[in-house]
């Protein structure tokens, strides 16, 4: 039966494979949605990072600011 969502297939060395089987049993999880869980984290963190060195860049110093009711005039 075809689904909805491409699937992706990952190969791990015994020893992360293991270690993953373990986290999904003690939170009584399959493995698949603990890889799937970790996985969106991962990306999360990576958005959050990308977006953070954006805004580092666009940061300058001695700039005017303008508060909220300024600008929704």
């Amino acid at each position: 039966m075809p689904t909805k969502n491409p699937r992706i297939n990952v190969t791990f060395e015994a020893v992360t494979a293991g270690l993953l089987a373990h986290l999904a049993h003690q939170e009584h999880k399959s493995l698949a949605s603990l890889v799937k869980e970790l996985t969106l984290k991962a990306l999360e963190i990576r958005e959050d990072f990308y977006l953070s060195k954006m805004a580092e860049k666009l940061d300058q110093k001695d700039v005017k600011t303008y508060s909220h009711g300024e600008v929704w005039k």
